[in-house]
């Protein structure tokens, strides 16, 4: 079993946005993902989704973007991202899945000997501006990181491996250590897989800090590849 990642796919079959107004690496990028997937992924992988999977505002408008997916390879593993507006309550999500596909909330799933577990998260706020709302959504956020790598601990054993999905980003652009990377250590993270950030990155797609590798898999980003996630 191999794991690969890629994030912010922005499907759109109801609500239709075209993306190549963002750019030439919008052109086509669905066909890009889709040839990529079928050429690297069999039936024992999983792929992560690290958000942002659809502009759908209603969960039943979501459910034509997840039958864009469904007949690919795969076990796929979901968490939400700022713009998955069609995300409700995790059990309206649950029942609306094609099969092989997982979503994760507060929770934790295993394949085999790897642990994967994941949270939206939020913009690390810069006390000298951040406003007391994104402070409060912050703080929430770190309550909810700490419950799915909670439910991660209980699912995993000796020589398990374990990932942990965000869709914001766990560092700023300095990538410096910060609450969030602490706690990844503390938990004994492998890797971090996150997506968000699009263009004008200034991050590493790829940073071993400490114990932990982190990557970035924003699609637009890694050119519309799935990147393997080394576990």
């Amino acid at each position: 079993m191999r794991v690969f990642a890629i994030s912010d796919l922005h499907l759109s079959v109801n609500n239709p946005k075209p993306m190549d107004i963002f750019g030439p690496t919008w052109e086509n990028y669905i066909e890009k993902i889709f040839d990529d997937w079928r050429a690297k992924v069999t039936s024992e992988d999983v792929v992560l989704l690290a958000g942002d999977f659809s502009w759908a505002m209603k969960l039943e408008d979501v459910i034509a973007d997840f039958d864009m997916l469904k007949d690919l390879p795969g076990k796929k593993v979901i968490i939400r991202g700022n713009h998955d507006y069609w995300w409700k309550s995790i059990s309206a999500v649950r029942k609306i899945l094609p099969p092989n596909f997982y979503a994760i909330q507060n929770d934790a799933i295993k394949f085999e000997n790897v642990v994967i577990c994941g949270t939206r998260l939020w913009n690390i706020p810069d006390l000298k501006k951040a406003t007391e709302e994104d402070v409060k959504i912050y703080k929430r956020e770190l309550i909810r990181l700490n419950l799915t790598l909670d439910s991660a601990k209980q699912l995993q054993k000796e020589g398990d491996k374990l990932i942990c999905m965000l869709h914001y980003p766990p560092y700023s652009f300095k990538e410096e250590d910060n609450e969030i990377t602490k706690i990844m250590e503390e938990y004994k993270v492998d890797a971090v897989v996150y997506g968000h950030i699009h263009a004008y990155c200034r991050q590493n797609l790829i940073l071993k800090k400490n114990s932990v590798v982190y990557y970035l898999t924003s699609c637009d980003i890694v050119k519309n590849t799935l990147i393997p996630i080394e576990v």
